[in-house]
Formats: C-alpha cells, structure tokens, sequence
C-alpha cells in the first residue's frame, strides 16, 4: 500500500487559487480511477476534479467554501502496489468532461436571465425588463432543490391529515365554509358565538378581532435558517462589493413611448415563420447598438490600477440572466452586427447554456455593456450596479399603460392610451459626464419612439 497526494493543478492561465464548491468524497470513501473527487471553482468556470488513480480517502483539504492555492494538497489516497512514475510526477488533471462554467445569476426566461457563469469582471445586479408578457430569456429561475429548506415540523402528511379531520369537525353551513375558505380563514381558528356552530358574524367577529388574542397573526413563521455564502453567490457578493465600492455611480432615468414599437414588435412576431419569437431585449439592444457610436465613452472598459480607458469600437452585449446558481451574464459578441431574429436566437441560446451550466468561459466575460431585465418585475425605476470593468449599464423597466395627450388630425391634441416604460441607467462618473449620459439615453428613446429607424439600412 502507498500514499498518493493528489495536488490541486494549474487549471487555468493566471489562476493561482480556487475555491471548494462541493466534496463528492469523503475520508473513508472508496474512490476508482477517473472517480470525482470535488466541484473547483475559479474566477471563470466550476472544474470537476477527478481522481487519476483509484484508492481509498484518506484526508481532504478543507471545506465547502475554503480556497485552495494551485499546486497545494486537495486530497490524501491509499493506494495498492506503487503510484505509476507518470502520475507520480503529475500528479493532479482538471476533468476534461466538465468545463462547465457556473455563471448569470438565472436567469431564469428568466430567465430571465439567469442562469448565469463567473465572469472575470462583477455581475450586475439582477434588474429591470420592459415588456407586459413573460420574457422567456430573463425570468427568474426556480430555486433549486439543494436550496430549499428542510420541512418544517408539525407541517407533514400526517399533520394535513389530522388537520383535515379536525375540520371536518366544525359545525358550519357550506355557504359559511365556502367564505371562510374565499377570506383564508381556517374554521379551526374561529370561536362560534352561540350553540358551537360558525356562523357570518363569527366570521365578521373574527375578522374585525381576531383569534382569543384579540388581533389577528400578521403571518406565520418559518423555521431558521443558516445558508453559507459559498461558489457563485460568493463571486457574485465579491464583484459586486468592489463594484460599489471603487466606482462612483450616478443614475438617469428617462420615460419612453413604446407603443409603436410594441405594436412593431407585434406585427413581425405575426409574420415570423420558424424565427424565433421577439421579446422585448432584441429591440432594445438594436436601439443601443445604433446609439453608441455617437457615445464611445459609455461602450467603454476602464483599467482603474493603469489609469487607461478602452474604447470598443464592436459592441460585446453582456445579459444579466437569473438561473438556480445565481445571476450570470453570457455575453452576445459583435451585437452590432446582427439582425433582430439573430439577436433574439443568439439570446435564447446563451440563456439556456447559462441555466445549463454549459456556458463555455468566452461566453461570459468580455462585456463592453450590460442589458440587464426583470420583465414584468421590472419596477418603474432601478440603480442598477454596473459590471466592472464595463462604465455603464442599462435597465429597462416595467411597461405600464397611462392616458397621454398626442397630436390628432387636426393639428390639435387628444388623450390617448399609451404604453410607457422607463430607461434606468447607471454610470461610472470617473469616465461618463451626466451630459452624455442623458444625451445617449435621449438618442435611445429616438429610436425605439421610431421604431421604422431600427430597421433602416
């Protein structure tokens, strides 16, 4: 029997830690060649490690949450016979399964975003969408099985059950059940004036004052619990920490008549064929890239350690996406150069990679600006925090219906039903003025109020 140390590897160019996600081993365990030992995370993609001979455990290196410098101990095995003189001398390999990077946040439609892999810059906070219906690409996700709490206790089967029969038990006429059940109040919390029978006025008594206490609960409680900030959530936290506190923000928001371009965007999904469908996102991204070779400061990078600024001439649109990990943010490449059907298909296929974990690293870093979107969660108005190194970030909000005054055929004007949304935007004020902040904002609004200038050569 030997004893093989298994070294954390060089698992990428100018990573020199990673931290622990997940332990797929334990001391004890029996582990075979190729066998997964743990889930690495770095500052790009979660690398699985795997065993590269086959042994028992004998010691790991830290937790959940702990970070490992390259080339330091990960695991101690047991092994039969002698270490081959290869693996002896290499000792350590990422797996090449499973790149798979992890960010971006989501979304989870949402979306959403969304679901989302680390990015070399921070993540923005989840914000904003602007469109009534559901957007399928930024929705936030679900929450994940392992992130659920464990089930309360008296709240099983057997506690329904028992419940249940207790009601069963309560004198009252169907129509009063049935109100009781239209208002949430459970019968078994309401004492019946007269004879034992729940009648209207107990359920008027108990509504105007409560239980026995006198006061009806506000809510009820749920059990405690102790989440460990680890993975994803921990670069998430990280980024955007040194987000706001190396980069002086401001905000401008600018109302917007999108009606046209709903009804623009109406008409083409009418006539789409197999194209996938239009949401919102592809012709606001549209309206961006048209807009920002007038304003090369705000598709910008800022290098605040040399002092040096980068002015992109493509645009590389980062997309804040909600997925069960947390917020990530693919990133659509030369977005300028590609229609409204492109950018609606390469949305919906960035998404879904980041929900799947399958996002590769190129994917999503590299962002020159950042579109972030909660649909109809959207909000009247958000601070969204910017990606650094990126200057600026911009976040469609809600789309609401409101009486406007527009021109008629007279000359005149007449009140009409418009559809309104708001353009929140966040920059860096080391590098944008406010000035062209509002001034780009304004050439948005321009275009997507005219929506046929989209679509001019």
């Amino acid at each position: 029997m030997a004893r093989f140390t298994f070294n954390l590897p060089d698992i990428g160019e100018g990573i020199a830690e990673a931290e622990i996600v997940a332990w797929h081993v334990k001391p004890g365990d029996t582990v075979a060649e190729d066998g997964r030992l743990a889930d690495m995370m770095t500052d790009k993609a979660t690398v699985e490690m795997e065993s590269p001979v086959a042994g028992t455990v004998l010691e790991i290196a830290g937790e959940a949450g702990d970070v490992i410098a390259i080339g330091s101990p990960l695991v101690v095995l047991e092994v039969e016979g002698e270490v081959p003189e290869d693996i002896a001398d290499d000792s350590t390999r990422p797996s090449t399964g499973s790149g798979r990077a992890e960010e971006e946040q989501v979304p989870s439609e949402a979306e959403p975003v969304a679901d989302e892999v680390i990015r070399s810059g921070p993540t923005p906070e989840p914000v904003f969408a602007a469109e009534p219906e559901p957007n399928p690409e930024i929705t936030p996700a679900t929450t994940p099985t392992s992130a659920r709490p464990e089930p309360v206790e008296g709240r099983g089967p057997k506690h329904a059950q028992e419940h249940a029969t207790s009601l069963a038990k309560v004198l009252a006429s169907p129509a009063v059940r049935k109100r009781a059940k239209e208002l949430g109040i459970d019968l078994g919390d309401v004492r019946p004036a007269t004879d034992g029978r729940i009648r209207h006025a107990d359920l008027d008594a108990f509504l105007s004052y409560g239980s026995s206490s006198g006061y009806a609960p506000a809510g009820k409680a749920r059990a405690d619990e102790t989440v460990k900030v680890l993975g994803l959530r921990r670069r998430i936290a990280e980024n955007m920490a040194a987000s706001k506190r190396s980069i002086p923000h401001f905000a401008y928001v600018e109302e917007c008549d999108v009606t046209d371009l709903e009804k623009l965007r109406g008409d083409l999904n009418a006539n789409r064929g197999d194209r996938p469908k239009l949401t919102m996102l592809p012709l606001l991204i549209a309206a961006i890239c048209r807009a920002l070779p007038d304003f090369p400061m705000l598709n910008a990078r800022y290098d605040d350690e040399a002092n040096v600024v980068t002015r992109h001439g493509a645009v590389h649109m980062g997309i804040a996406t909600m997925t069960d990990a947390g917020l990530m943010v693919p990133v659509i490449r030369d977005a300028q150069a590609r229609n409204l059907w492109q950018l609606a298909g390469e949305i919906a296929r960035l998404a879904q990679a980041a929900r799947n974990a399958t996002a590769k690293s190129e994917e999503l870093s590299g962002s020159t600006f950042t579109l972030s979107s909660l649909g109809p969660l959207g909000g009247i108005a958000s601070t969204p925090v910017i990606n650094k190194p990126e200057v600026a970030i911009m976040a469609p909000n809600r789309i609401v219906e409101r009486p406007m005054f527009v021109p008629d055929e007279t000359g005149g004007e007449r009140i009409a039903k418009r559809k309104l949304m708001n353009l929140s935007i966040s920059c860096d004020h080391r590098v944008v003025d406010g000035y062209d902040a509002a001034a780009f904002v304004q050439e948005v609004k321009r275009l997507i109020e005219t929506p046929a200038l989209l679509l001019a050569a």
